[in-house]
């Protein structure tokens, strides 16, 4: 199990906001907090602290000068998302990031678009993707949920399926949709489902937000997941320790 920080950022500064809010045109986004830090204060942070694998979100436009920032501060340390596509893809692998992560671009039209997807595999390779799978439950089962969480897609996440989309990328990461952002315990069924459908190296966000959470989160995953933390952690606001994550999360 790894801690896998992460570097939100919205209209070009680091936030934490509750990701449900974005993209509807009738509310407002949920900010939990704006930093006066940018991202290249976090980035060398996470690199003194020897974290890897952490990911630069850019959520909506006039983000992407902060985050080839940060991927300039922390080269072959942080992975990068928010509206990536196949066109623009090899341009944060160069510029330093060790993987692109995408979800709406491959999820087209509410369905799996394995076109797209290749044409990414061909650009960066696949060793250099990460597919997110964000996920509500409906109907007693999880769904891939798309355009900034607004729109269900056909492609359930279960013991099926997710052997089928580990052959098209070197990791997954799974926002819990429902509770991310929001500071309010993680979505424990599904962390214990994904310790069992997973084989390649995953990253679980969402609610955790105390030492006993991820204790928990260690428990139900048997340590197979990796974890994010956000919106709790000192650093962004919240009242957990970041340091204190590092260390527990460093000893295991």
């Amino acid at each position: 199990m790894e801690f896998r920080p992460c570097i939100d950022l919205h209209d070009g500064k680091v936030k934490q906001i509750v990701g449900s809010t974005l993209g509807h045109k009738d509310q407002s986004v949920v900010e939990n907090f704006i930093s006066e830090n940018d991202s290249t204060y976090f980035a060398k942070m996470f690199a003194k602290d020897g974290l890897t694998g952490g990911h630069v979100i850019m959520l909506g436009t006039g983000n992407e000068d902060a985050a080839l920032l940060a991927l300039k501060a922390y080269p072959g340390g942080l992975q990068v998302g928010g509206g990536i596509s196949g066109e623009n893809a090899k341009k944060y692998i160069d510029a330093g990031a060790t993987h692109v992560i995408v979800t709406s671009y491959i999820f087209h039209d509410g369905q799996l678009d394995l076109e797209r997807l290749n044409r990414l595999i061909d650009e960066v390779g696949k060793e250099h993707i990460v597919i997110d799978l964000s996920c509500k439950k409906r109907e007693d089962k999880w769904f891939v949920v798309t355009d900034k969480w607004t729109k269900f897609s056909t492609f359930e996440v279960n013991a099926q399926s997710i052997p089928y989309i580990e052959q098209f990328c070197d990791e997954l990461l799974i926002h819990a949709v429902d509770v991310e952002g929001k500071r309010s315990g993680m979505q424990e069924e599904l962390v214990s489902d994904l310790a069992k459908w997973t084989s390649i190296p995953t990253t679980y966000a969402g609610g955790v937000r105390s030492l006993e959470d991820l204790q928990k989160f260690e428990k139900l995953s048997d340590g197979k997941l990796h974890v994010t933390i956000g919106s709790a952690l000192d650093i962004f606001g919240g009242d957990l320790p970041y340091q204190d994550v590092v260390s527990y999360c460093k000893k295991r």
